[in-house]
């Protein structure tokens, strides 16, 4: 048996934030292993700016490079179209009924966990670990989730996670304005960016 954590995202592409909420959860939640799953295509959002699935797997690759703990999921790329959460579980489950899983996601994320394709089911199946973020806190997850049933709150925890003022947004903005990103993505994907002229060029280092 293993205690394994998913933490899912476009990735797009993958910076410290999503490293710093990895590295968190791997010491708050005594998971033996994280695994960085990147979507095909977000259900209820656009990828915008999309570099391609190969490019992005390939950026969290990189950045997961240096932690032996933290692996790369390729579950949801290959099964291709629109990604549900409930699904990725069942898949992870059915292969490993033995592993107790363990769902990553941000207060803001975890707020909308009502409104997921089968939101009981989700937490019947993995724990729901919410990384506490300014404006997307316990008390404001707690109320949005009040409606849910209590053996199905039971199954969600929170960790804290230290503030990192960074989006995936934020980062393709500022390449694409040509200002340095050096200090928001890990430093093999920078490189990766400037070798193949991401999001509108070079990573401006």
């Amino acid at each position: 048996m293993a205690r394994v954590g998913i933490l899912g995202g476009t990735f797009n592409p993958p910076h410290i934030g999503h490293l710093a909420c990895a590295q968190a959860a791997l010491a708050q939640l005594g998971l033996d292993r994280l695994l960085l799953m990147p979507v095909a295509a977000p259900p209820h959002k656009h990828a915008a700016d999309d570099p391609g699935l190969e490019h992005r797997v390939a950026m969290c690759c990189l950045a997961a490079g240096g932690d032996e703990r933290i692996e790369v999921s390729e579950l949801e790329t290959a099964r291709g179209g629109s990604s549900y959460t409930v699904d990725t579980l069942r898949t992870l489950h059915d292969a490993d009924p033995q592993d107790e899983l363990t769902f990553v996601a941000g207060g803001d994320m975890a707020a909308s966990l009502p409104d997921w394709r089968a939101p009981d089911e989700v937490l019947r199946l993995a724990r729901f670990a919410v990384a506490e973020r300014e404006g997307a806190g316990r008390q404001e997850v707690e109320r949005a989730l009040a409606g849910m049933a209590p053996a199905a709150r039971e199954r969600v925890v929170f960790f804290d996670m230290p503030r990192v003022d960074v989006s995936s947004t934020a980062v393709r903005q500022g390449l694409a304005e040509g200002r340095p990103v050096r200090d928001l993505v890990p430093d093999a994907v920078a490189r990766y960016i400037d070798e193949h002229a991401l999001y509108g060029g070079g990573s401006r280092r």
